[in-house]
């Protein structure tokens, strides 16, 4: 019985501290440059302009509430992107993105904050607006 014991919260350290790490990887892209992208987004970013790019899945659960609202933000403004990690991996990549949902804010060629999981539109919005140029 002890061992079973043991072995649960073996598992348990064991992905929380995964969790950590993924949460502690993503959010040292913080203060670093901007990768290159492709498109308009690359041009906003080469301009020193500010761009929020969000990373979803259809398979996560939390991505399944926020996308609708991001989507809807990216048709009112032109310098919010999404992007679905399904289809377009490589945004992801170049940006680091180890989970879902992660929304990245870059400003002056800078990586200025990172939103790791899900959040309220109107935190997004005011995160957002807080590194307008």
């Amino acid at each position: 019985m002890h061992i079973v014991l043991f072995i649960i919260a073996g598992l348990f350290v064991f992905f929380i501290g995964i969790q950590l790490l993924t949460v502690m990887k993503i959010k040292k892209q913080k203060g670093k440059p901007a990768p290159n992208i492709d498109g308009k987004a690359g041009k906003i970013i080469e301009n020193g302009g500010t761009a929020l790019f969000y990373f979803h899945s259809p398979r996560c659960s939390a991505c399944k509430k926020m996308t609708p609202f991001m989507r809807e933000l990216e048709k009112k403004h032109q310098n919010i992107f999404t992007y679905d990690l399904t289809s377009d991996l490589a945004a992801a990549r170049a940006f680091g993105v180890l989970a879902t949902p992660t929304s990245i804010i870059v400003s002056k060629n800078t990586i200025q904050e990172i939103l790791l999981g899900p959040y309220a539109e109107s935190t997004i919005i005011e995160t957002f607006d807080k590194f307008k140029v």
